[in-house]
């Protein structure tokens, strides 16, 4: 996506006809159409209500149905390779020793229970060894090292100002609730939210042998502390602000502005001896500093023991794991615990990611997949080209710099060409704890070897079996996971208008996220520059602004409603994802016929196949929390929202004013 040619829309048709349909397209049958709705009332509902009336989240689920959800039968398919890798006899070091014995050694609750909290007792010694703030940030940066996080958020990515280095980061951190609101809101489900989180902290307190007066006083302490720090905390909307999340500082300024953090040593501590860093969020840091000399050490203390339990519970003994549970069931409504073989199948492609994928791709992702999925991509790439030069809101200059970015883009599909290296960690059959620890060190190592370095474009940021995609803007490129690459979002077999619908909405959505309201800050080569005439972003604000006032009015629970700031990026993308699949769609030989299958028009097909992607049911508990932390919106307006702002889908099912999604042409939002 480089070299700007400006192409006519009879010459995008002509190019993108010629692999236009699978030759040997799978019927695919639509069944489950709820005809009791009306299509212009509650498409998601028309298309979804039968299978929602009917699916039943799993105990051990906060939800049920496809993206993220579907992760849970990718694990069940993940855990049939572990349980039979994990028979097996394999060399010292290699790929499927590892992966196995990673995978057997949490399995065996027995050893694990027999060790009860004895593998974080020497932390906590060195907790209580603590005699003053040096040697409490020492201890701190050493624990960062080790993948127990606390007060420092530090990490090495690319410079969004010069995108082809990295540099050493700094974020904000230090909080146990999800996020800033969830230490001052008052409404019940949130003051029930708060009460578990001090409740989870007690326990931990007196499993560690502590008495039970005693825990309730250190959790309290653990959580005053913490309000302090999420004060000074930006909230998720703020973050989303590109430009004041980006800060550029001396070190030696930093040790000038916060004396008791001592940034010098601290990142020499951390293995990042710099004389420059990105502070993300330089208000957190401020009061950090503060804190650090107005808390009592003795504070100090109980909050990092109070930390290392949370992070570590889920490495140690049953009742460290019930008392997690018990913490995230009033978070999200889940039921009951996972199994253990699915807990462990997240830990081991948390922690060996890459060598489960290659188990994975082996088995379950053919190369066909990734030949078809190159044709839809490069197919919505002209299609998304065809817009640009259409729109009447954006000035040519503009239009030439939005086509360079497009054309510029790197498509990750799949899995990478170059695996992981896993040399560094040691796994042993009979040392759980021992092997996560040895896992984050070495991802520590891996990010900390960045620094300093140029950044590598070959590096994927998610497991091959993850069901995501996910657009990257300071290397200007977008990814599609292997894990997505099937029913409903992609059959290699299926016909163009179940596929356009499905994962070429993903492509388009994830191709916009280069143009939606942070994305549009950064440039063809991922450095956030501006490469907008003044008018033309204004125009486009005024359009990402309509966007923010019509999810603001979408309810999802009772009084709850989506959040049109946190999640405009989204849904900008959603917007714009629907309308360019479309237009792809439009270019294939299906899509420009009127032939029915099962009753239905291409068009028609197209649109079922667009929401069948977002077919998602989820607990209230867990859609709260999802609410006020996620910048997507809840699958129903992924749906809904897009199709009420696009002409094409009222042509296809016939919505009329009185339809309750039906919106008088003027006011249908078109962004891209």
């Amino acid at each position: 996506m480089n070299k700007l040619v400006y192409v006519s829309a009879a010459l995008l048709l002509a190019g993108a006809c010629k692999p236009a349909i699978a030759q040997n397209p799978k019927r695919v049958v639509i069944t489950g159409i709820d005809a009791s709705k009306k299509p212009g009332d509650d498409f998601f509902m028309y298309a979804n209500g039968i299978w929602s009336d009917t699916a039943r989240i799993p105990a051990s689920q906060t939800g049920v149905g496809s993206y993220s959800f579907m992760n849970y039968p990718q694990r069940l398919r993940m855990q049939s390779i572990l349980d039979s890798i994990a028979k097996g006899k394999y060399p010292a070091g290699s790929l499927e020793q590892k992966v196995g014995d990673f995978y057997a050694s949490g399995m065996d609750m027995a050893a694990i229970n027999k060790r009860g909290y004895e593998p974080i007792k020497p932390l906590l010694a060195r907790i209580d060894a603590v005699t003053d703030v040096p040697t409490l940030l020492k201890l701190v940066a050493d624990e960062e090292k080790a993948g127990n996080g606390s007060i420092i958020g530090f990490r090495v990515g690319p410079d969004n100002r010069r995108s082809t280095q990295n540099i050493a980061q700094l974020r904000q951190t230090g909080i146990g609730l999800p996020e800033r609101a969830y230490y001052v809101k008052t409404d019940s489900s949130t003051l029930a939210i708060q009460q578990a989180y001090r409740q989870y902290l007690t326990r931990l307190f007196e499993l560690t042998g502590t008495s039970a007066a005693t825990a309730q006083k250190m959790a309290a302490s653990t959580y005053d502390l913490e309000k302090q720090l999420a004060s000074a905390h930006r909230t998720n909307i703020e973050l989303r602000d590109v430009q004041a999340n980006y800060n550029k500082m001396a070190v030696a300024d930093l040790a000038k502005k916060e004396p008791a953090i001592n940034w010098p040593t601290l990142l020499k501590s951390l293995g990042a001896t710099v004389d420059t860093v990105v502070v993300g969020q330089p208000g957190y840091y401020d009061k950090l500093n503060t804190l650090l000399t107005a808390v009592p050490l003795a504070d100090w203390k109980t909050y990092l023991k109070a930390h290392a339990l949370t992070n570590y519970a889920s490495y140690l003994s049953q009742p460290f794991i019930d008392a997690s549970f018990a913490y995230a069931k009033t978070l999200t409504g889940q039921a009951v615990k996972k199994t253990r073989a699915e807990e462990m199948v997240q830990a081991v492609d948390g922690s060996l990611g890459d060598a489960l994928a290659q188990l994975y791709v082996k088995k379950y992702f053919p190369d066909e997949a990734k030949k078809r999925m190159r044709v839809l991509v490069d197919n919505l790439k002209k299609a998304f080209e065809a817009r640009i030069n259409r729109l009447d809101w954006m000035s040519d200059s503009t239009k030439t710099k939005a086509v360079e970015k497009l054309y510029a883009f790197t498509e990750k599909i799949g899995y990478p060409d170059k695996w992981r290296d896993y040399s560094t960690v040691t796994v042993k059959r009979d040392a759980y704890f021992e092997n996560q620890l040895s896992a984050e060190k070495n991802d520590y190592q891996h990010n900390l070897a960045k620094l300093g370095q140029p950044v590598d474009r070959t590096e994927w940021h998610t497991t091959p079996p993850t069901v995501t995609a996910y657009n990257n803007p300071p290397l200007n490129e977008i990814v599609f996971p292997a894990g997505i690459l099937q029913p409903p979002y992609f059959d290699v077999n299926a016909d163009d208008a179940l596929n356009y619908g499905g994962i070429g909405m993903v492509i388009g959505h994830e191709i916009t996220h280069s143009f939606d309201d942070q994305g549009a800050q950064y440039d063809k080569d991922g450095n956030v520059k501006n490469w907008w005439q003044p008018a033309d972003y204004a125009k486009f604000k005024a359009r990402t602004q309509q966007v923010i006032d019509q999810y603001n009015s979408f309810v999802v629970l009772d009084s709850v409603h989506v959040k049109g700031p946190l999640t405009v990026g989204e849904n900008t993308a959603d917007i714009a994802g629907v309308a360019i699949a479309y237009d792809a769609f439009k270019l294939t030989e299906q899509g420009k016929s009127n032939t029915k299958l099962d009753g239905f028009t291409p068009d028609q097909r197209f649109f079922i196949s667009v929401a069948r992607i977002w077919r998602v049911k989820t607990r209230d508990a867990f859609m709260r929390m999802y609410v006020n932390t996620n910048p997507h919106s809840p699958a129903k307006w992924r749906v809904n929202g897009p199709l009420m702002n696009f002409t094409p889908f009222y042509n296809a099912f016939n919505v009329q004013p009185g339809d309750k999604m039906y919106k008088p042409e003027k006011e249908r939002i078109t962004v891209w």
